[in-house]
């Protein structure tokens, strides 16, 4: 028997992952509540977490809580080896705490031009919670990948166009159609493996 509540918030502002999770989980039979569709007063997370879990828990219950319903959120980044593994958690605020999606790619791709070793990866972590009583239900994945400096694609976000997955052909995340690309990215994985958490 279905765990998935027949309405569920989505504890984010931003419009390229709201598009993403709504296109994923289009098939849940659910009625999704968005920020700026919602007349209730959505509290502003800030994200203190050291992890992708720590985040995505800290939002979807301070969202759940505020709304009184259900509610899920991931948090999501890119880890590059060059980098030691950055900017990871940090990869929305890569360029300062305000940075635009073009000043953290910018940043990024001065960042690997003199680097030989360009291994990189998406990860994610998507939870969702329930108001009041504590209890989640969370999944995480990855796509594995390679960085490249000069952008291709106009569609996904962040760094899509300097992405090129290892499950793909070649072609970078931006390059992709939406269908392909939720079928290989870490969110899509990472969302499918929470249905799977929540019907369990």
């Amino acid at each position: 028997m279905t765990l998935i509540p027949p309405e569920i918030a989505i504890a984010s502002r931003n419009l390229g992952k709201i598009r993403e999770i709504r296109r994923i989980c289009a098939d849940w039979p659910a009625r999704w509540v968005v920020a700026g569709e919602d007349d209730r007063e959505w509290p502003e997370v800030e994200e203190t977490g050291q992890t992708y879990l720590d985040n995505a828990l800290l939002k979807a219950r301070e969202v759940s809580r505020a709304l009184g319903i259900p509610c899920v959120a991931d948090d999501s980044g890119i880890e590059v080896d060059a980098l030691n593994g950055g900017p990871g958690p940090r990869s929305a605020r890569f360029a300062g705490d305000d940075a635009t999606d073009e000043e953290n790619l910018s940043l990024l791709v001065e960042s690997i031009r003199e680097h030989d070793v360009r291994a990189a990866r998406y990860m994610c972590a998507a939870v969702a919670a329930w108001p009041d009583s504590g209890r989640h239900v969370y999944a995480e994945a990855k796509c594995e990948g390679m960085l490249i400096t000069q952008r291709r694609g106009s569609g996904g976000f962040g760094y899509d166009p300097i992405f090129v997955p290892l499950d793909g052909d070649g072609r970078t995340m931006a390059e992709l159609s939406p269908v392909e690309k939720d079928s290989i990215s870490h969110r899509g994985r990472a969302f499918r493996a929470l249905r799977d958490a929540l019907e369990r």
